[in-house]
């Protein structure tokens, strides 16, 4: 079975590039447009792995780690952050948070993918 991958964008072309990329690897995507309509999601499915923007409305993505970070169930889910943003202070921010890993935008399908497959397996 494909594993899911939900990602958690704002701008619809950044979820466009990611569905295209994430389904030519044979995953099965879950879109979200910020951390509310993620964790909203989240209720009702059960991803392998969460990918989300750091910048967004509503709720960004540090919210939206440690929410989810905060469930018992979502402890043990890699979370990586797919942002603009470079600063060593943001990073840290996001591992104290409980990201997993960190890619910059723009991203290489190739960098995705080995960023997914150090995660995953």
């Amino acid at each position: 079975m494909a594993q899911t991958i939900m990602t958690v964008d704002d701008s619809p072309s950044m979820r466009m590039l990611l569905r295209a990329a994430l389904g030519k690897m044979g995953y099965t995507i879950i879109e979200a447009e910020d951390g509310i309509d993620a964790m909203e999601k989240l209720s009702n499915n059960r991803p392998d792995l969460l990918i989300t923007d750091i910048n967004m409305p509503r709720m960004d993505g540090f919210g939206l780690i440690e929410s989810v970070r905060q469930d018992d169930s979502w402890r043990n889910m890699p979370i990586l952050v797919l942002t603009t943003e470079t600063s060593d202070e943001k990073k840290q921010r996001a591992r104290m948070a409980g990201a997993t890993g960190w890619i910059v935008k723009p991203f290489s399908p190739d960098k995705l993918a080995a960023a997914i497959r150090r995660v995953l397996h």
